[in-house]
């Protein structure tokens, strides 16, 4: 703002002809669409930060990160981190009352950059997200039938027995990659679109336009259901999980620690990683959202019940998710043991009832000991069957979605019913996340005098179609791989500096040393922000993401050149492949990108500012 008022005072005369940065003005605040009530800005926070992540990422760190003993880093910087940053942008939103390259270009013409790299990182999560919605709506609509598909192999051609791959594979595997996916062999493979994926997809992009059809008071609406009714089936899965057998075993491996993990410090850069991330900050859906807000609007007391609505989610589902990896294990275990069995009864001509799954393990022992020599033919044939290995067996993103969680299901009674509630609840999960994107898109945008003119219905419109023409590649064979670099390399490096900027602007420029945003904070809620915001804002925040950043830029030259897993068909199993040329120039051009976009004044000053 300061800077901004310079340059006007400089040039009295000059008027901006592409943007309206009078944020101050009475008639913009009444202009301006708000959210109905505060309850809709909440939900619709919720529905935006609590998405598949919460679901299938948080289980697998807890997983992989000592259990139980993983929630002490990761309540750590939810306070060191996740709770300062997501108040900062609530903040910027509410008192700008515009989207990012609005709001940041108010605050500096030096940070215009910073809302469009935004923008960028937003549309490149909106070209794949809803990919991720249509398969959710494919095996959603393959739910009802009297056998799920996934349940069973298809048979060959001759009719006299499974499919290979599936065979060699499981029901669960070969469903998604073969029938979900038709995955291709690598990435450089150029198949055609796979219809059923692109229908699908264009269904997903078609709610998503129906919900953001006429921008905030549309949105207002849908999200009382998007946000909620995932914590409906949540809640069933819950009591459901409880009474599946061998749920206990998941339940007990969740919570017991393993202190030494928090030893390790990649432990909590993951926990630091997952809080942003699950946040949704950087992406400028947070700073849109606010800007929908009445001006004194409490927007403290949302972001502390946001945060901490998000981060019990992540733990409820994980809950819900180990009483189902309990299941799954357990039946896995039981499964190996009854092979073991029969094939003690087989070999040694006992008697039916001589062993059974609850002492097998004590007749191995027994044989071994009676019968060496006869033991010894047979050795080789046996599976070492261990639950604490089952349980040990993580997955994480899709592998679990979409097929740890639906093998799960097939050995359910009422299968059909668990995965018509199951899908749904992943199809809304992705949904509400996907109208947070879209509004980090389509808000800034709007604020353009030069757009101001076309109706909200049909930009919004554009922008949904735009989106879906661009996101069509990824329904093709090799979507899935490009899926995954869009993923892991695409938005990671550029968010962290994003929102670096953000903090360092509002700390040291904007700023609360200057006590400009502790009087815009005043002026909002009628009271300035105590010295937790402050001490985190002007040290703590900035200090772990700046670690975070060395750390991913470290791992990134370490690491070589980027990856990915590529499907083998005949070893039904992943290999690691790469593409230096596409891989490593696609990457690099969207993080310099981004880079020049936050930092140069030369290059959007003079567009944006008068």
């Amino acid at each position: 703002m300061a800077a901004e008022e310079t340059i006007r005072a400089k040039n009295p005369n000059k008027t901006c002809l592409l943007f309206d940065t009078n944020v101050n003005s009475g008639m913009d605040k009444e202009a301006r669409a708000e959210w109905g009530s505060p309850m809709q800005f909440v939900l619709a926070c919720v529905s935006y930060a609590v998405g598949l992540g919460n679901v299938w990422r948080f289980p697998y760190l807890l997983q992989m990160h000592g259990g139980g003993g993983f929630l002490i880093p990761y309540l750590i910087m939810l306070f060191l981190e996740g709770l300062p940053l997501f108040y900062l942008e609530l903040a910027i939103g509410q008192k700008m009352r515009l989207g990012s390259i609005g709001a940041w270009n108010a605050i500096s013409p030096y940070l215009g950059g910073v809302g469009i790299a935004s923008i960028v990182t937003s549309l490149y999560l909106c070209l794949y997200y809803n990919i991720l919605n249509a398969w959710s709506f494919w095996y959603l609509f393959h739910s009802f039938q009297s056998v799920l598909p996934w349940a069973v192999c298809p048979l060959n051609s001759n009719q006299t027995g499974y499919i290979e791959e599936c065979d060699t594979a499981t029901p669960t595997q070969y469903f998604f990659y073969r029938e979900t996916l038709n995955i291709a062999p690598s990435i450089e493979y150029n198949g055609g679109l796979h219809t059923g994926q692109v229908l699908c997809f264009l269904l997903a992009w078609a709610i998503s336009y129906l919900f953001v059809v006429r921008g905030v008071r549309s949105t207002g609406k849908v999200v009382y259901f998007t946000a909620t009714f995932p914590y409906l089936v949540l809640f069933i899965y819950l009591i459901r999980g409880f009474t599946l057998h061998g749920a206990i075993n998941g339940i007990l491996y969740m919570v017991t620690p393993k202190m030494e993990e928090l030893a390790s410090p990649q432990t909590w850069i993951n926990a630091a990683t997952q809080i942003f991330f699950s946040l949704g900050l950087g992406f400028g859906s947070l700073i849109a959202f606010a800007s929908y807000n009445q001006y004194n609007n409490n927007f403290e007391r949302q972001a502390v019940i946001v945060s901490l609505i998000n981060c019990g989610t992540s733990i409820f589902a994980c809950i819900v998710t180990f009483s189902i990896y309990g299941f799954k294990a357990t039946v896995n275990y039981e499964k190996c043991l009854d092979k073991t069995r029969l094939l003690l009864l087989n070999f040694f001509n006992l008697a039916e009832d001589t062993i059974s799954i609850d002492n097998v393990l004590e007749w191995i022992e027994k044989l071994n000991a009676t019968y060496p020599m006869e033991f010894a033919q047979i050795s080789t044939k046996l599976e070492n069957c261990s639950l604490e290995r089952e349980l040990d067996t993580a997955v994480e993103g899709t592998g679990l979605a979409f097929i740890v969680y639906s093998e799960a299901i097939t050995n359910m009674p009422l299968s059909q019913l668990w995965s018509v509630l199951y899908f749904i609840m992943l199809l809304l999960l992705g949904m509400g996340s996907m109208l947070g994107n879209i509004m980090a898109i389509i808000t800034p945008l709007q604020d353009f005098k030069v757009f101001s003119s076309i109706s909200t219905e049909l930009f919004n419109g554009l922008v949904c179609l735009f989106c879906m023409l661009l996101g069509l590649g990824f329904t093709t064979p090799s979507g899935n791989y490009w899926i995954t670099i869009f993923n892991d390399y695409g938005a990671t490096f550029s968010l962290l500096f994003i929102v670096l900027i953000e903090v360092v602007t509002v700390s040291y420029i904007y700023g609360i040393k200057r006590l400009v945003f502790e009087k815009d904070i005043e002026d909002m809620l009628g009271h300035r922000p105590n010295w937790y915001w402050k001490l985190m804002w002007m040290f703590v925040s900035p200090v772990l993401l700046i670690a975070l950043f060395i750390f991913y830029i470290i791992n990134y030259i370490l690491g070589g050149v980027p990856t990915y897993q590529a499907w083998n068909k005949d070893t039904v199993s992943y290999d690691y492949s790469c593409h230096v040329r596409r891989i490593s120039f696609m990457f690099h051009f969207v993080l310099l990108f981004l880079f020049i976009s936050s930092a140069k004044e030369l290059i959007f000053s003079p567009i944006f500012v008068c």
